[in-house]
């Protein structure tokens, strides 16, 4: 069965509309209000997907710019997770429907909201895209020639566009002498709760009246900003996009992007770019769902916390080879979960697995999206060495815990060599990729894995656990001894089989067989998987604890 990436029918589309206007060149551009946390979710569709279509149009011979505008004129909400940000939250109450980007820090340690939440996410975007020019809504209003263009023909097309946003504004139409423009108070500094009451378009500025304040004052039209339905089209005027994909709030029938796209066509004559809608991503927590990321309300975590403990190659395969249409969810507990979906695609893209028959049916899109999640061009030939991340775990808490990273490095080679994990000389990538992945798996054990994979192999059997051992226990360890000595080649998958060979005559006898295994080898009656940390503790190791723990 053949099926069409939805990149590539994307990426069609936009090619095939820049084609027939002649034109050699396209921008894609996403927009993110700094509110708050900047989590993951927000890299789906603004960044990423529009990376990977991107890298499609300039492969088709397109210049291509991607844009990411931040929206941070937008009035500061004040939302309790917001307000909790401060030190007191009552000190935060004074900054509410102040735009953005005059907030200060709530933190003290950079010179506004918005650099504060923007770090951890603008910080790290080269890990996810490449050559992504961030511009924001300020900058736009004060410095941008098109946009005083737009704002020029707003205001002289007041009547039309009256007419069309009322459309869409049910009971509450606006007056026909309304002036669609949000000025900052100078007195209360808020924005959005001051009425225009004259415009002077020849000297660019408006007077008003804040009904917050009471205070009446005059200001450049540089000083605050377009109604969003209207600012959305300015944006698209303003730097001439192609493409952008929004999120499922604005994709409603007869709703935000409905509207703005008449508005750009009716009103201002614009042809509205092409774009697709995406699904929020969901965030779990514990093993519950506890809904969708979100920003101002400080759900979800940040591009920084993924890059500490995972690839981006991973979250970048997950994004691409879902529809954008599709709900995800994370979680930090189960980043090995990601990993293992990703190595997965690395093997059958490289042809070092075959597919199951169900993997067989949509092959083309698992490799494509492994092809497409790469920021690292060209790819290699052949497949470097993979480190699987549980096997990582395993190593960096069967290894002595105050290596350096050079130490470890050494230690796990060698490790790896004598357990035939690893049968050939490493390239440098591979030697990259397993320090990487090493140094992700050491940070996932100490902040976020569950206590099931925190363990500590005992150096030596405390005699309290040796006599703790029923006849039961002590017969299924012989039997275990047994198989695991006939092993020639020790690895995971020979320890899982041997494992399987110790007869377990019901579910009591079975308990007793794992509980007295995991006692031996880490003091305690459970744990994760065992043949991963088996395999990298050695057959020697093993064999000789076991001996001990029968003697």
């Amino acid at each position: 069965m053949s099926y069409t990436h939805w990149v590539d029918r994307i990426a069609n589309q936009v090619l095939e509309r820049c084609r027939n206007e002649g034109r050699d060149d396209c921008i894609l551009n996403g927009g993110l209000s700094v509110s708050g946390l900047q989590h993951i979710g927000r890299l789906r569709g603004e960044i990423i997907l529009n990376s990977v279509i991107a890298e499609k149009l300039r492969d088709a011979g397109l210049g291509v710019r991607q844009v990411l505008t931040l929206y941070t004129v937008d009035p500061w909400k004040g939302k309790d997770k917001q307000l909790e940000q401060f030190l007191n939250p009552e000190v935060g109450r004074k900054y509410i429907e102040w735009p953005l980007e005059r907030v200060p820090d709530p933190k003290g340690c950079h010179k506004s909201w918005v650099e504060h939440y923007w770090r951890d996410f603008g910080d790290y975007l080269d890990y996810f895209a490449k050559n992504v020019e961030v511009i924001t809504t300020g900058e736009m209003y004060r410095e941008h020639p098109r946009m005083r263009e737009f704002i020029v023909m707003t205001m002289r097309n007041r009547e039309r566009l009256i007419e069309v946003i009322n459309k869409y504004r049910g009971r509450n139409p606006y007056s026909r002498d309304w002036i669609p423009f949000e000025p900052i108070c100078e007195n209360c500094g808020r924005i959005g709760t001051a009425e225009v009451t004259k415009l002077d378009l020849d000297n660019y500025e408006v007077e008003y009246k804040c009904t917050y304040c009471g205070h009446l004052g005059r200001t450049k039209l540089t000083e605050g900003k377009l109604p969003w339905r209207i600012e959305w089209v300015g944006i698209w005027y303003t730097l001439q996009v192609d493409f952008e994909p929004y999120g499922k709030d604005h994709a409603m029938p007869g709703g935000s992007r409905d509207s703005a796209v008449e508005i750009a066509k009716v009103v201002y004559g614009v042809d509205p770019p092409l774009g697709t809608w995406y699904e929020w991503v969901g965030y779990v927590v514990n093993g519950k769902d506890v809904g969708d990321m979100g920003s101002s309300d400080f759900i979800g975590f940040t591009p920084r916390e993924w890059v500490e403990i995972a690839e981006p190659e991973v979250l970048r395969y997950i994004y691409i080879f879902h529809e954008p249409t599709k709900r995800l969810t994370f979680s930090l507990d189960a980043v090995y979960q990601y990993t293992d979906i990703y190595d997965r695609a690395e093997r059958l893209y490289y042809g070092v697995d075959e597919p199951s028959p169900k993997e067989r049916d949509y092959l083309e899109i698992i490799t494509r999206s492994y092809e497409y999640a790469q920021l690292r061009k060209p790819l290699p030939k052949e497949m470097p060495f993979q480190l699987p991340y549980l096997h990582a775990v395993a190593l960096i808490q069967t290894l002595p815990q105050l290596l350096t990273n050079d130490e470890l490095m050494e230690r796990v080679i060698k490790r790896l060599r004598e357990t035939k994990i690893l049968s050939k000389d490493l390239d440098d990538l591979s030697r990259e990729r397993i320090r990487n992945r090493l140094i992700k798996a050491r940070n996932w054990v100490s902040k976020y894995a569950p206590e099931t994979y925190r363990i500590k192999v005992l150096e030596e059997l405390p005699a309290s656990v040796k006599e703790s051992l029923s006849n039961i226990q002590r017969e299924k360890l012989r039997l275990l001894r047994q198989e695991l000595e006939k092993i020639d080649v020790w690895s995971e998958e020979n320890i899982k089989e041997a494992m399987k060979r110790v007869p377990r005559e019901d579910k009591s006898a079975e308990r007793a067989f794992f509980e007295a295994t995991y006692l031996v080898f880490f003091g305690r009656s459970s744990g994760p998987r065992i043949a991963p940390y088996l395999a990298m503790l050695g057959k020697d190791f093993v064999l000789s604890r076991l001996s001990e723990a029968l003697g």
